[in-house]
């Protein structure tokens, strides 16, 4: 296991990130037990894994819960990361949102479930277009400020929503966020578009959710096993059966499962991206963390790419177009040094 800091901060984190929405058979069918998470618990951290991915909501309740158990002999070696937002409780307004009630309400809710005094990275679970702005920064400041949050991140924002965050804390002198937590993965590839430009100017890092596509980039699904997805689920189509194939064609190729490759070609992006791995059997955990054994070659990142690619629509598709840089450099481009292209 190697190391990476989280954005601009200077704060070490793993990898692969720990994501533990089945830790606890609570509220969902596709958990794990007791047993099993501290199974998988364990071998994320004898392999070096010290990123941890949880969330108030995260079965109901019983995620944070286990990990409070699991890291509490050695609290201050783990990189704890929770979120808020989502709601505790159904018919209140004020036990889910963005605002500085629920924050405050949410975050001592999880600080004692996880049975520690502070949370090294609080996200922001997702944008809810009522709370401003400013009112989220600041509350959010003032956690860092008591001692109870290390940073921050922002999950499931419009790009334009966080660039304005940060350069408002940058203007005010409050905190900023440092990463995203976004679905990113060959199945899902939208986030190019403008979240993942923007992390790459502001120096924020990714941690992609869903890297597996809901396991379809495994290749279970064209072998007709069966999962969590449904026969009709609207993500089981034509083009992610296509993607898949490919998938598994590389990983024939390599000598690896697909899973591995799936995860590597986020893994060798040119920026910091961290793929949250979540699972709820042993051997599912022990394959992904295969994937820190090799990389792959470029002729293979080459075609993931291709199969996968996506529109990126207005106005990218337009300026990318070689008229557009005629018009833009005159016929000089190929001989500016342009580091930001």
């Amino acid at each position: 296991m190697r190391y990476k800091l989280f954005g601009k901060s200077g704060l070490r984190v793993s990898e692969l990130c720990l994501g533990t929405m089945t830790f606890g058979t609570k509220g969902i069918e596709w958990g794990a037990d007791y047993d099993t998470s501290k199974e998988i618990f364990d071998l994320y951290a004898n392999m070096g894994g010290n990123f941890l991915d949880t969330a108030n909501r995260y079965t109901d309740g019983t995620s944070e819960l286990f990990l409070g158990e699991f890291i509490h002999e050695d609290r201050d070696h783990f990189v704890l990361a929770t979120k808020y937002s989502i709601r505790d409780k159904m018919g209140d307004p004020n036990y889910c949102g963005n605002h500085r009630k629920n924050l405050r309400r949410s975050i001592e809710a999880s600080l004692k479930r996880l049975k520690t005094g502070y949370i090294d990275i609080l996200w922001l679970h997702a944008w809810d277009f009522t709370t401003p702005v400013e009112e989220v920064l600041r509350s959010l400041d003032d956690l860092i400020s008591a001692g109870k949050v290390n940073y921050i991140g922002i999950s499931n924002t419009p790009a334009w929503i966080i660039a304005q965050a940060n350069t408002l804390a940058e203007l005010r002198g409050w905190s900023s966020f440092m990463g995203i937590q976004i679905e990113y993965s060959l199945l899902e590839r939208t986030a190019e578009r403008e979240i993942l430009p923007l992390a790459k100017s502001f120096d924020l890092a990714i941690t992609p959710w869903a890297p597996l596509g809901a396991g379809i980039l495994t290749g279970k699904y064209l072998k007709k096993e069966s999962g969590r997805l449904q026969p009709g689920n609207y993500k089981l189509t034509p083009t992610s059966e296509k993607i898949a194939s490919a998938v598994v064609e590389v990983a024939k190729d390599v000598g690896c499962s697909p899973a591995q490759v799936a995860l590597n070609w986020l893994r060798q992006k040119n920026q910091v991206v961290i793929p949250i791995l979540g699972a709820r059997k042993l051997e599912q955990l022990k394959d992904t963390m295969g994937c820190l054994s090799f990389e792959l070659d470029k002729n293979h990142l080459n075609q993931l790419s291709q199969v996968s690619a996506i529109d990126l629509g207005v106005p990218h598709e337009q300026l990318r177009k070689e008229a557009s840089r005629q018009n833009l450099f005159g016929g000089t481009f190929e001989s500016i040094d342009n580091h930001r292209s």
